[in-house]
């Protein structure tokens, strides 16, 4: 599947929780975020934007790739693409992303007794 394309955020579940637990509550915004996803091949560039803000990470699908958290710090982990799943190990959270029809699919696992379970679907525009 091709992941190519501009989403804009039409709905969430547990973001606060999930802002609370990595220590970023303070990033809540109101805004719908945006997110453009650039593919050729395995190799991804991955964007999220609000107004005064960016997150990027460029990436290459079944290579260790060297990623930046929310908060900026940077670290390494492989990126898989299982059956149309994107899968990346953050290392606060357990990331995924996947299409489903025109609605990009992202999703954040804390782990523990205490993990939240955040949701993020956007649809193309």
């Amino acid at each position: 599947m091709a992941f190519t394309g501009k989403y804009e955020l039409e709905t969430q579940e547990n973001y606060e929780e999930f802002l609370e637990v990595l220590g970023l509550l303070n990033a809540k915004t109101d805004h719908k975020v945006v997110t453009e996803v650039d593919q050729d091949g395995n190799d991804f560039t991955w964007t999220q934007t609000i107004p005064g803000w960016s997150w990027l990470n460029k990436f290459t699908v079944g290579q260790e790739c060297e990623l930046v958290t929310m908060s900026g710090s940077r670290f390494k982990a492989p990126v898989t693409l299982d059956g149309g799943k994107i899968s990346i190990q953050f290392p606060q959270y357990c990331f995924t992303a996947e299409l489903k029809g025109d609605k990009l699919v992202m999703i954040c696992v804390t782990p523990g007794e205490k993990g939240v379970t955040f949701t993020r679907v956007s649809k193309k525009i």
